[in-house]
């Protein structure tokens, strides 16, 4: 199963403006109850990625005015980005070799797409291990 199997039925790509204040990012995030998105500059490239831990970690921590503050100044620039055919397994590997929770999703025309998270592999691993249990259960049981 590839990322783009994954992400081909989201019906809405999570991002912010980098000039956004990162008060107008917290709120974007808590509406739409997601962890974090994806950091779009003026002509729509991907730049950075915010997260509610960098909210907290670089605004309230640092007793600094979230209203005042943009976005630019907070996001996390060191980003991880697949391609939409990568393998999942790969996107695991990935993000254990990172130390990441989330990987980005680019096209071939550099194009941003959205993310995967490691919530959503393992809700994807859980289902698969429970079909496969089902599969074993009734193979067994239906042989009696």
């Amino acid at each position: 199963m590839t990322v783009a199997d994954l992400i081909k039925a989201r019906t809405e790509v999570f991002s912010v403006r980098e000039d956004a204040t990162v008060h107008e990012a917290a709120r974007y995030l808590r509406d739409r109850q997601v962890r974090s998105a994806g950091v779009l500059d003026s002509g729509g490239r991907l730049v950075g990625v915010i997260s509610q831990s960098d909210i907290s970690d670089k605004t309230a921590a640092e007793n600094k005015c979230p209203a005042w503050m943009r976005v630019a100044e907070i996001m996390s620039t060191q980003l991880v980005a697949v391609p939409p055919e990568t393998l999942l397994n790969e996107c695991v590997l990935l993000m254990e070799k990172h130390g990441i929770f989330h990987l980005l999703v680019i096209d071939g025309q550099e194009e941003y797409r959205g993310m995967i998270s490691v919530q959503d592999l393992l809700r994807l691993i859980a289902s698969d291990e429970k079909a496969r249990a089902d599969m074993l259960e009734s193979f067994l049981f239906s042989a009696r």
